[in-house]
């Protein structure tokens, strides 16, 4: 079987040794919003569901349209599932398990309540198999994280999605975390505006619906 880390190595080096491989690549900083967003793939929670990460080509997809991968990162990511689809298949199964434990938690705090006590430990687990964030880099007038990793985990390939789950755990946020008020909806979203009464995960999407329904119950009483 194929390993991703000699798969990365080769997209990164075009096959050679040394180069960008050997120091890792620099991506952004995680948004409070990224994990958020990864717990939002599957849409319309409060009536027929919507997936959005069906194979492990969409996972991977996904990650490199958010940052989580840099374009290099996902070509290598694609090959290796390919030529790996057992693996692959299992990474996709367990990327999808911990979207539900995060969707489960996120959730749990918008309604008020705390976290579970085995969700922070299964958090901590992943965060474990996470690179860690030691290093800061310049790269093409920005400034990132430089990394290394072999992609062989879902901790690895989605660890900015980690990373932004704990920042919002460990900080201010939990207390502007929502659920749309749509109950069909049920996206998770961080609340910032000033007021922090902000319902809808977007106000073109339920917040219209929200105002259309009302418009017409209005005119019907008419």
């Amino acid at each position: 079987m194929v390993s991703m880390k000699d798969v990365v190595a080769e997209g990164m080096n075009g096959g050679r040794g040394g180069g960008n491989g050997a120091r890792g690549e620099v991506i952004a900083g995680p948004t409070p919003q990224l994990c958020m967003d990864f717990a939002n793939t599957l849409a319309w929670r409060g009536s027929a569901t919507a997936e959005s990460l069906h194979n492990i080509k969409e996972l991977i997809d996904w990650a490199a349209s958010t940052g989580c991968l840099t374009t290099r990162q996902a070509a290598a990511a694609l090959a290796w599932a390919r030529k790996s689809p057992a693996p692959a298949g299992l990474m996709l199964a367990q990327a999808l398990g911990l979207r539900e434990a995060l969707y489960a938690t996120f959730a749990r705090l918008a309604r008020g309540g705390e976290p579970s006590r085995d969700a922070i430990a299964q958090l901590n687990r992943a965060l474990d198999e996470a690179p860690a964030r030691r290093v800061l880099a310049a790269e093409r007038s920005r400034i990132g994280w430089r990394i290394e990793r072999d992609l062989t985990s879902v901790a690895e390939l989605l660890a900015p999605v980690l990373w932004s789950a704990a920042d919002v755990l460990a900080g201010r946020q939990t207390a502007r975390l929502r659920l749309c008020a749509n109950p069909k909806c049920l996206w998770l979203f961080v609340d910032d505006s000033k007021s922090g009464t902000r319902r809808w995960c977007s106000m073109q999407a339920c917040g219209n619906r929200a105002k259309a329904h009302s418009h017409y119950l209005r005119k019907k009483s008419e």
